[in-house]
């Protein structure tokens, strides 16, 4: 029943009229960042962060930020169903079934089973994050700092480990992000670290403008050097409502789709592109007609699309009730919060009721109008890839900029914004995922904090991470896992 209750309140915030504003403009700017190719939501809601120091009500924060996130996993599929061409990572895999649907005349029951398929999977993740996240804190409320400090770290790796093909890349920035989250004033100690002298380092490297730089200006430095140009395959759509037995053959792979997806968003570093990926796979394991992926099979279109959309909610269980981004678009949404003062975890729910109940009432309204954007207003989102990227980037740049200098008002951020945006644009040339970056930058003061209060709490012995039973489950599955990574590592190794 409190469940019941909480959820009622949650749409009594998110029906009031600033909130719903801020809902459709976070699922209008999702779809379309979706659909241009390149930016994606991690880079869109990172160049928006300075937005957030400016919106009063955290709660109308968030729920801009996680409409543009939910929202580009439905505006990819437009894309990659017409073009051939994935305006969001996740929607790779939709390209390969999709366009050829296109091809073959049936590009709007493509779009069409894809935005269904989006709609069903995003609803039953929201409702899947409605029942399991209150308990989930609940359990969350015994950790102490013994355990926050194995959470964080099985975290880590998962989120390195998960996040690309490369695992020696994604331990490579992991410790850069480790080291860059050291600059500073110590939280302990009160002395300063790797300032070099410079004043301004004193503070730290501020998250915002890191991430604007890394993914904003990356990205944006990378696309204009490889802007990518493509043809629209039909400009008639035609029948978008799938056909008896397109519902037939979508149905399972839908649901399929929809639980995968749903899991794998749990856990950190899984997300969209992962549960995509292994979506599409079971599909064609399990299907009658395995020789018909990749040559326009329907369920090919449903499960990936399905997935994507119901990690999508789901990534947002062990960010409300943990306080752990799984992925690089969760930490940007996490680093909002803190933002605004809100510390995200498992105190969220008894403190900030308001923002917990708020942001899932309002994934709700976000996914239906969403399936009323996406459908009818697919020529537009188009229309949208006919703007030159030349254009387009400027403007993002000088915007990008005023923002970085209005957090602090100081000179100073402006170069550091411009040295990460060379950084993130030489991760990008040299195929590095900086996600791992970013979720050590945010992990690396829990990390660090914990620590140090659990070596205060034992009076410097290791053995309390040994000695509580959570704790020591955490620390068994951090060894699993590195040792299973290991193990691939040494088997992909040449000989």
């Amino acid at each position: 029943m409190e469940v019941f209750y909480g959820l009622i309140n949650g749409f009594a915030i998110a029906l009031t009229p600033i909130n719903l504003l801020f809902c459709f403009l976070g699922a209008v700017l999702g779809t379309a960042v979706g659909v241009l190719p390149g930016l994606g939501p991690a880079a869109t809601i990172a160049l928006l962060l300075p937005i957030a120091y400016t919106i009063a009500s955290p709660v109308t924060a968030i729920i801009l930020m996680a409409g543009i996130f939910y929202g580009s996993m439905y505006g990819g599929s437009t894309t990659s169903i017409l073009l051939n061409l994935p305006g969001e990572a996740a929607s790779v895999v939709t390209c390969i079934d999709g366009y050829q649907m296109a091809r073959k005349g049936r590009a709007g029951v493509a779009l069409g089973i894809a935005a269904i398929g989006s709609f069903i999977a995003g609803t039953v993740g929201v409702i899947g994050l409605t029942l399991f996240a209150p308990p989930i804190a609940e359990f969350a409320l015994s950790f102490g700092p013994p355990e926050k400090f194995s959470l964080a770290l099985v975290g880590l790796l998962m989120a390195v480990t998960l996040s690309g093909a490369s695992i020696i890349k994604g331990l490579i920035l992991m410790v850069i992000g480790l080291l860059l989250a050291s600059v500073g004033i110590d939280p302990i100690s009160g002395k300063t670290r790797f300032s070099f002298g410079v004043i301004e380092l004193q503070s730290g490297f501020d998250f915002v403008t890191l991430a604007m730089g890394v993914f904003g200006l990356g990205e944006i430095f990378y696309n204009l050097e490889s802007a990518a140009k493509a043809e629209i395959v039909t400009t008639r759509v035609g029948q978008i409502w799938p056909r008896k037995k397109d519902w037939v053959r979508s149905r399972w792979a839908m649901l399929r789709g929809t639980l995968i997806g749903f899991f794998i968003g749990i856990i950190p570093g899984g997300g969209a592109v992962i549960s995509s990926l292994v979506s599409y796979a079971v599909e064609k394991k399990v299907s009658r007609h395995p020789e018909e992926f990749g040559k326009g099979a329907i369920e090919g279109v449903a499960a990936p699309e399905s997935a994507n959309n119901a990690a999508s909610s789901s990534s947002f269980i062990p960010l409300l009730t943990l306080g752990i981004p799984g992925n690089a678009s969760i930490a940007m949404i996490f680093a909002a919060l803190l933002i605004k003062g809100v510390t995200p975890g498992p105190f969220l729910l008894t403190e900030h009721p308001d923002i917990f109940w708020g942001v899932i009432a309002s994934m709700y309204l976000g996914n239906v109008m969403l399936l009323v954007l996406n459908l009818p207003l697919v020529g537009v989102w188009v229309q949208l890839l006919r703007v030159p990227y030349g254009i387009l980037a400027p403007v993002v740049l000088l915007f990008t900029a005023i923002g970085s200098y209005s957090i602090q008002n100081q000179a100073f951020d402006i170069y550091a914004l411009i040295g990460f945006g060379i950084f993130g644009y030489m991760l990008r040339k040299l195929r590095f995922e900086p996600g791992p970056l970013v979720l050590a930058f945010v992990l690396g003061p829990m990390i660090e904090a914990s620590m140090r209060q659990s070596l205060l709490m034992s009076g410097g012995s290791f053995l309390i991470f040994l000695e509580r039973p959570i704790s020591v489950s955490l620390i068994g599955i951090f060894a699993v896992l590195a040792i299973v990574q290991a193990a691939a590592t040494l088997r992909k190794s040449p000989k």
